[in-house]
């Protein structure tokens, strides 16, 4: 029987799925190893010959861990909202779910296609309400929490609320707002409920703030920072402004030192902890207060690593969006501040951190004044400086910052030296070298008792103090659109409450069509009838219910009244996946995200295999929610993922054809091939990928590939057209997308899975060419011909195997062994293929050396080895769990080699002689072989010359 791979796979696919063989148990005497691959969105195009890299390798490592004897849990999911299927819900009127639905089923269809060995039994997604329902839950655990700096992690809201009540603000040491009052007990008992509610929102893990957003107005939602690129919507390029809104905020940043310091204990690619590292942005210096001039009450507080500098100061910069702008705006300036504004609102955040040459700026006609030396500082706003980022406002240091000096260059401000070592003429230096010079306090002394001196200066007059500041700021945890999680929260006097927890989950509403209202609210707001009606009775659970029950959003009788408000926008797209991995350890549980008892065997993800594009949004929310689940006892761990390996990109490989220009510059009906172009003025365009094999055009086909080509006309080489060649993005607007169906279709799943890993290292980023992997279909075919004699039967022999046969067995368990734990997998294809030459070679069909290497090539190509394995006559389906062979060094030691034997100097023959031999044995033994003694003639050597274990000579 020929290699029928179509039937094979087919076959094994359906047994795999009938016999749920990849089925982790939650409880085994086995060691357990978790491997996860980051889920993908399901979109409509389907997979591409790119997106299954990270999933084959991550499955060779599963299925060769089994071998080792552990307990694999492998699992596969959706992380299904995302706004595309959105998208699609406003251009065509279908329901989210259903496009939703049609392309998990393409993505199924596709994975089941490939062999992956994913326990189905624990598929999530996190569009299905029974998953979601867990993802509003954490919210309401974040809801009712805060962050005590003492303890270091986060407490319940109760223990707050019960110290205001007996102690008031004071003792609380806690990552809150900056505008938190202080009281007594007796003053926070007088405070009415808003009051009070209004306080705590100031301490919660999550809360409502006005934030600076990127807002898409033809997406009409608000984006992430890693959403937008250069200033427009990553998905459709639509125009984005920044825009003040009200928005669910998560205090992402109570969790930035641990964040940081857990960086160290996981193991990581080091340039995507770096990336989190610079994300997290830690600084060590000083908060400083500025009075503002005639103003008593409000001061402007920055915060600098350079306090020594402080006495440099020439002008103070707020963000344009700065709370105080307004007011600090005199009638003179607010025309010229006005327009700042709206140019700068047309900025995304990123492009105005990125643009470092442009100066602008404009002057509000208001003044700080220095805390140290009374002097009078001018107030300006600039684009440079971000509301968000720190307190939204800098102290201005031209002669030690370089943006700080073009600034005072381009509108003529002071620049003031302030150490004795300092060369300010053509830019500024940021030395700490030399000693202070127009600096009062610290004139004379150098940069460290300097700043010592400062620091106690501002803390002895209340202006400042020493202080660790973070870049990351709170992450925003809304978005204006559908398809999302709806957030459990609904609004009573412009509050937020949590909706009781036996109402979760909190559905999505039907609604008559996905864009927003014509008011301006997120679709949400066109829900009929969508209003939460509490409870009689509600128990007070930490402030987080409305506690006087039926009261009415105006104050009146609820009764007869449609019910409260939700919130109207859902969660953001990485709500879902920043908890997912401990749902697959108990997909079906309805109780609880997952039981105690699963969290506690499962623990962590061992392996984690994904793109670096998720390092500074998934990868570090994920971090963020398992801190906080840590914290209120629902885990185990503090970080989720041990291991992280960033799998590199396949690029697409465009084909161009050249199509011939007139005089004019007009395109016309006639096509160069690529090697006669610089004959000739053409014009190249991409051509589909899979209309070309080799380089080489199918002509019919382009013809048929679109009407304007129909009647083409072709300047062809040597008889053919040869097709241009460019290594791009996986694209379809590139007509490089290679489709995996149609590689498994032609070759075969094994030989997909074993060409994406020989194309190169994991981690590299390298183009698809199907030019070689007609050479991996081809050692599969030789492979399973050692199992077959020439009448194409199968046919293997029991019996000892031979030393060079256990050699080759030997030398490719243990190869590939090393291999495998490096995740090394390109160089194990190599040692296959050479493994099965050498055994080819021996005519080797011995059922053990056979056996063994079945079980070795298993991971990498399940379905040939399962057929192989079950024709050896095992168990079928019970490869999965058979022991991997143990490498024996004793097979790879050399007892004999193959002697050069030289006649004269010219080389004969060959004769396998024991190393153990010195070398007048050897001697012995060559002139006593039948062999040599033809070529000597009946001569008699007049010398003989042995180098051990290299070569021997014979001279006649």
């Amino acid at each position: 029987m020929d290699y029928q791979f179509k039937d094979i796979e087919q076959k094994w696919q359906q047994f795999w799925a009938e016999n749920h063989t990849f089925k982790a148990e939650d409880n085994s005497t086995k060691p357990k190893y978790y491997v996860l691959d980051m889920f993908p969105y399901p979109s409509g195009a389907g997979l591409h010959v790119g997106h299954p890299l990270g999933y084959i390798a991550s499955d060779i490592f599963a299925r060769y861990k089994r071998l080792k004897g552990f307990n694999v849990l492998h699992p596969m999911g959706y992380d299904s909202f995302g706004l595309p299927a959105e998208q699609y819900a406003i251009q065509t009127g279908q329901h989210p779910a259903l496009t939703t639905e049609a392309n998990i089923a393409t993505y199924r269809r596709q994975l089941d296609l490939i062999g992956f060995s994913f326990d189905w039994s624990r598929e999530v997604r996190t569009s299905s309400p029974d998953y979601y329902k867990w993802t509003q839950w954490i919210f309401m655990q974040l809801f009712n929490a805060w962050y005590d700096k003492k303890a270091d992690a986060a407490v319940s809201i109760d223990v707050l609320i019960n110290h205001f009540e007996t102690e008031g603000s004071a003792g609380i040491d806690a990552v809150c707002d900056d505008d938190v009052q202080s009281f007594t007990a007796d003053e926070w008992r007088a405070m009415s409920h808003n009051d009070q509610q209004s306080e705590l929102l100031k301490y919660r893990l999550t809360y409502l703030r006005e934030s600076t957003v990127n807002w898409c107005p033809a997406l009409g939602t608000v984006l992430a920072n890693d959403e937008v690129k250069d200033g427009v919507s990553e998905r459709g390029g639509y125009p984005v402004e920044q825009k003040k809104m009200m928005q669910w905020s998560m205090r992402i940043t109570a969790y930035a030192e641990r964040l940081l310091q857990g960086l160290d204990t996981i193991d990581w690619p080091e340039p995507l902890k770096e990336m989190q590292r610079n994300w997290i942005g830690k600084s060590t210096g000083a908060s400083v207060k500025f009075s503002i001039e005639n103003d008593t009450e409000k001061v402007i507080e920055v915060f600098t690593t350079r306090v020594d500098t402080i006495y440099g100061v020439t002008f103070v910069v707020l963000a344009p969006e700065h709370e105080y702008v307004a007011e600090l705006t005199t009638p003179e300036q607010k025309a010229a501040i006005d327009a700042y504004i709206t140019k700068t609102k047309k900025k995304s955040e990123l492009d105005r951190m990125a643009d470092t040459k442009t100066v602008s700026g404009a002057f509000t006609g208001s003044y700080v004044i220095n805390p140290l030396n009374g002097v009078k500082v001018p107030i300006w706003i600039a684009d440079y400086v971000l509301a968000g980022y720190g307190t939204g406002a800098v102290m201005a240091v031209p002669s030690g910052d370089q943006r700080d000096y073009l600034f005072a260059k381009y509108f003529n401000l002071p620049i003031i030296p302030i150490l004795d070592s300092q060369n300010t003429e053509k830019e500024a230096d940021p030395t700490k070298e030399g000693h202070y010079i127009n600096s009062d306090i610290i004139n004379g002394l150098e940069y460290k008792e300097a700043t010592a001196t400062v620091v106690a200066k501002l803390e002895e007059i209340g202006a400042g103090k020493a202080k660790i500041n973070y870049r990351m700021r709170d992450a925003i945890f809304g978005r204006q659109r559908y398809w999302g999680e709806p957030v459990p929260v609904y609004f009573k006097d412009g509050l937020p409450y949590l909706i009781e927890e036996s109402d979760l989950p909190l559905v999505l509403p039907e609604i008559d069509k996905y864009l927003p209202t014509e008011s301006g609210e997120p679709p949400l707001g066109r829900a009929e009838g969508w209003s939460y009606k509490p409870h009689p009775n509600p128990p007070r659970e930490g402030g987080l219910n409305e506690p006087t029950g039926k009261v009415s959003p105006t104050g009146g009788d609820l009764e007869g009244a449609g019910g409260y408000e939700y919130e109207l926008s859902t969660m953001p797209g990485w709500a879902g996946s920043s908890w997912y991995w401990y749902r697959y350890m108990d997909a079906k549980n309805d109780k609880e995200f997952a039981s105690k008892k699963a969290i506690e065997y499962w623990k962590d993800v061992d392996l984690y295999i994904g793109g670096s594009e998720h390092a500074t949004g998934h990868l570090l929310y994920s971090r963020f929610w398992n801190k906080f689940l840590k914290d209120i006892g629902e885990v185990f761990v503090e970080e989720p993922f041990k291991k992280l390996i960033n799998q590199g990109m396949i690029q697409g490989r465009s084909n161009f054809v050249y199509r011939l220009l007139d005089e004019l510059g007009r395109g016309t009906n006639m096509f160069v091939s690529h090697g006669l172009t610089k004959q000739y003025n053409t014009s190249a365009i991409h051509v589909d990928v899979n209309i070309v094999e080799n380089d080489v055009l199918d002509i019919k086909k382009f013809k048929a590939w679109r009407p304007e080509f129909a009647d083409a006309e072709f300047i062809l080489e040597s008889g053919k057209y040869l097709c241009g060649v460019e290594v791009e993005k996986m694209s379809k607007r590139y007509y490089n997308v290679v489709n995996p169906d149609d590689i498994a279709t032609r070759y075969g799943a094994d030989t997909l899975r074993m060409y994406e890993m020989f194309l190169g290292p994991l981690e590299q980023s390298k183009p698809w060419n199907t030019n070689g992997i007609e050479g991996v279909f081809k050692f599969l075919r030789k492979f399973w011909k050692l199992f077959h004699n020439e009448q194409n039967q199968f046919s293997v022999t029991d019996g000892q195997p031979s030393k060079a046969e256990l050699k080759s067995l030997h030398k490719i368990i243990r190869k590939v062994e090393e291999d495998v734990e490096r995740f090394s997998f390109n160089t194990s294809v190599s040692s296959f293929m050479i493994a099965v030459n050498e055994l080819t070679d021996l005519k080797c069909n011995n059922r053990d050396i056979l056996q063994q290497m079945v079980i070795i090539l298993s991971p990498y190509a399940p379905h040939i080895c399962e057929e192989l394995w079950s024709l050896l006559g095992n168990a079928p389906g019970t490869i999965s769990y058979a022991l991997y062979p143990k490498f024996n060094p004793e097979y790879l030691v050399e007892d004999e080699f193959a002697y050069p034997i030289s006649i004269n100097g010219k080389t004969k023959i060959n004769l396998s002689i024991s190393l153990s031999l010195d070398p007048p044995a050897v001697e012995q033994f060559v002139l006593a072989s039948p062999d040599v003694q033809k070529y000597l003639d009946g001569k008699t050597p007049k010398k003989v010359i042995v180098v051990k274990g290299r070569i021997v000579n014979i001279v006649l």
